[in-house]
């Protein structure tokens, strides 16, 4: 039996289909219905969720803030840098931005693994947003300062890691097969579907010995 009809099987047995589909449409989203709120709750939940994750020798050093005023969101907006890779564009248009943000703080200085800590907790609830059909795009490239501003003295003494847009995506993004050497930055189709390269299963696993 080969691998392709191994990895099928596993999926099937093990119930893992739907998870995948969620991960699979957990993509950083970049466009959103802007005029759709999330619902204060909604972000209280996903930041319930995010609390329990693991966290190294279970220091928990992060701490979350919610945006999600109109003008604050405007506020914090101001202050982000979008998609590296497409050169020609400067961010969403009005009516296209995050409904919400999520900015995650260290609470301090980071320490050795704050950063791990971090990812943990901003892909669970990147996937938690995607499984309530909502979607995310974390954003390490921001002004602190902006932050600060929009934040307020409750973040006094904290150093901003990472802030997650939120919001209902409006637009839709495909995972394409990339082969060893080829280009992995995403692109932006003329129909504005965003593609986005993922190395493929058999040149990401590494074979060891026979």
């Amino acid at each position: 039996m080969g691998d392709r009809e191994l990895l099928r099987q596993a999926k099937l047995s093990f119930g893992l289909l739907d998870f995948e589909d969620t991960v699979r449409s957990c993509r950083s989203y970049r466009r959103f219905k802007e005029d759709e709120p999330l619902g204060r709750g909604f972000l209280l939940a996903l930041v319930d969720i995010a609390r329990k994750v693991a966290s190294a020798a279970n220091r928990q050093p992060l701490r979350y803030a919610i945006v999600d005023d109109p003008a604050q969101c405007a506020e914090l907006f101001g202050g982000l840098r979008w998609a590296g890779a497409l050169t020609d564009w400067d961010g969403p248009e009005e009516g296209e931005r995050p409904s919400a943000y999520l900015v995650i703080f260290s609470d301090g200085e980071p320490a050795k693994f704050t950063w791990t800590d971090c990812g943990i907790a901003a892909q669970t609830i990147a996937l938690a947003a995607t499984e309530a059909g909502a979607g995310a795009c974390m954003m390490a490239s921001f002004s602190p300062s902006v932050v600060f501003d929009v934040v307020g003295e409750g973040a006094a003494g904290m150093t901003p890691l990472l802030v997650l847009a939120l919001g209902i995506p409006s637009e839709t993004c495909v995972l394409e097969a990339a082969e060893p050497g080829e280009d992995l930055d995403y692109w932006r189709g003329p129909d504005g579907v965003h593609h986005v390269p993922k190395r493929t299963l058999a040149s990401v696993l590494i074979q060891g010995k026979e």
